[in-house]
């Protein structure tokens, strides 16, 4: 049981105080500002809260699920799995751009509303100092996403008092360099202040461990390499942290609290408690509770990228000769006869036991994270839980109310199993936009992986590769190096492309792959690249990258408020 509560909304809004136009001698006590509402410790601990719940917001990590379909590991049909970026129609006036901006500046702004205000809350010096520490690690989290997405900002700190001064936010835009420098600065208060750890009915509140953290990526993004890595190793030698030993329980409730968890949302479930993020509204199929819409899908290309179990990399043809070449041969392989009411089928592919046994000897991470043709998926159909079959067929719709899978739309794509709930989750699950099931920002495997890039940066090749065996052999995958030819690296190049490798196939679905590939510089390789059904029958979108994505337009609302906004290259 997640055990962090979030205050709600309504009282989140009226004690930000932002919707106010005038300063008024006498409050009455019903209403809540700044001014009246910093006295006491649970004072400043609902406002904390509701800096922590703008994290849930669909525009600022609700949905960061579905920046991968900018990586090339998702892909997906709407604007909810952000298709006009994947297909290069966005435009300075998009609506996601501007609520990025926004919502992610309400998170600043709640922050900095804490800064100004807890020196006048009755409690000691030590406790405002942690309040302190918290909200500048808050701060720095939702600043470093403005970054990332944006290039450098304008910055705002708890100088700006918004009752006061919000006509004349004006300020232009930070460098790069400025804007990392500002994240960094707060990083480091947040670490001398945070504790380590926190009792269980805190569980979720920032640590000084994942400041630690927080500052490594930081300084990683930037290519600090050197400076990341000291980080990194400070949160290794900790000892407060390691891999969960179940990869799938990782994304269900208990491993989702687990020590492998430096930072993750924490969402909640249960009677009462519909506080989560839509994971299974667009993960989901429409076997899911709910009846959801798959927006967000496993791209094929990525499916294909996990290898045999033995670490060989996988191969069609070499797994069915000819498959690549012949349509016939994949509908052979793919396509079974269902009944005449499409909830069922009758003549299974002859290939159905031969794909069963692949899917077995494959990186066992791929059964964990994604739904394959004819395996079982466990969804939700009057008020019980139901086991599903995923089948395809040659033009036909599985119906609704079989016990076949049908995908939203008939897409013949794969579909997460990662942070897709079975059944009603025993009772947790009530609606489909809230899902309970944490969803970290930061947790070991992706700092193990972020460390093995640093070192490898700095010519430690060896060191590297030690720690991407860390991280495969909890998913008992054989290690770099470990005998085989297929498994040597030694120069830096290829320990890169086991980096590469490992960071989409362990942190999918979890919104890194798009950063990764930026700052990889590999963004622009993904330009044309079609995204195909799994009988490579047809594309589900062909993607247009140019050099101008490497940052998301500064939002064209922004700039006509403030001319001093400057555009970022290639969006004017």
């Amino acid at each position: 049981m997640k055990l962090f509560k979030i205050l709600p909304v309504a009282a989140i809004a009226s004690l930000m105080g932002l919707t106010s136009c005038y300063d008024l001698d006498l409050a009455p006590d019903s209403s809540l500002s700044s001014g009246n509402f910093f006295k006491t410790e649970d004072h400043a601990k609902q406002a904390m809260m509701a800096v922590y719940s703008t994290m849930q917001n669909d525009y600022v990590f609700g949905m960061y699920f579905n920046l991968d379909c900018l990586g090339g590991v998702s892909t997906g049909y709407d604007p909810y799995a952000l298709m006009p970026f994947q297909q290069g129609t966005i435009a300075v006036n998009n609506g996601y751009v501007l609520n990025y901006w926004q919502y992610t500046y309400e998170g600043i702004a709640r922050t900095n509303n804490i800064l100004q205000n807890i020196d006048n809350v009755d409690m000691s010096t030590e406790l405002k100092n942690q309040y302190i520490g918290e909200a500048k690690f808050m701060r720095a989290l939702y600043y470093f996403q403005l970054l990332n997405l944006y290039g450098g900002v304008p910055l705002y700190d708890e100088t700006t008092i918004i009752a006061e001064e919000f006509t004349e936010m004006k300020k232009p835009r930070s460098t790069a360099e400025e804007t990392r420098n500002f994240i960094l600065a707060d990083l480091a208060v947040a670490e001398s202040y945070l504790p380590a750890s926190w009792d269980s009915s805190n569980y979720g509140r920032a640590t000084s461990g994942a400041a630690t953290a927080l500052k490594g990526k930081v300084l990683l993004f930037g290519k600090q390499y050197q400076a990341a890595s000291q980080a990194f190793s400070q949160v290794i030698n900790s000892g407060m942290y390691q891999l969960y030993s179940d990869y799938a329980g990782l994304f269900l409730p208990g491993g989702d609290e687990s020590s492998e968890m430096i930072f993750a949302i924490q969402n909640l479930g249960g009677v009462g408690q519909d506080i989560g993020m839509p994971m299974a509204f667009y993960l989901g199929s429409r076997a899911t509770y709910g009846s959801c819409w798959n927006n967000v899908m496993p791209a094929t290309t990525f499916v294909d990228s996990f290898e045999w179990n033995d670490g060989r990399p996988f191969d069609w043809d070499e797994f069915i000769p000819g498959y690549t070449e012949s349509q016939d041969l994949r509908f052979d392989v793919w396509y079974s006869t269902p009944n005449a009411g499409f909830n069922s089928i009758v003549d299974y592919t002859p290939y159905r036991d031969q794909l069963l046994e692949m899917y077995s000897q494959r990186d066992p991470r791929m059964m964990e994270t994604v739904i394959l043709p004819y395996t079982n998926y466990v969804g939700w159909r009057s008020l019980t839980a139901t086991t599903f079959e995923y089948g395809l067929f040659d033009g036909n719709v599985a119906d609704d109310n079989g016990t076949l899978l049908r995908p939203n739309g008939n897409r013949q794509l794969y579909l997460w199993r990662k942070f897709v709930p079975e059944g009603d989750m025993n009772g947790l699950l009530n609606n489909r936009s809230d899902t309970p099931i944490n969803f970290a920002l930061i947790r070991y495997a992706d700092v193990l992986l972020m460390q093995a890039e640093c070192l490898n940066e700095l010519g430690d090749v060896n060191g590297a590769i030690q720690l991407i065996n860390q991280v495969r052999a909890r998913s008992n995958m054989p290690g770099i190096n470990s005998g085989p030819s297929y498994l040597a690296a030694t120069s830096k190049d290829e320990v890169f492309e086991r980096i590469k490798h490992e960071r989409a196939v362990e942190l999918c679905c979890e919104g890194h792959s798009y950063f990764d590939m930026k700052r990889w510089g590999l963004l622009q390789t993904l330009d044309g690249k079609r995204e195909m059904y799994i009988p490579l029958n047809g594309a589900n979108l062909t993607r247009v990258v140019t050099e101008r994505y490497n940052l998301w337009p500064i939002p064209s609302t922004e700039i006509e408020k403030n001319p001093d906004l400057t555009q970022n290259p290639g969006w004017e």
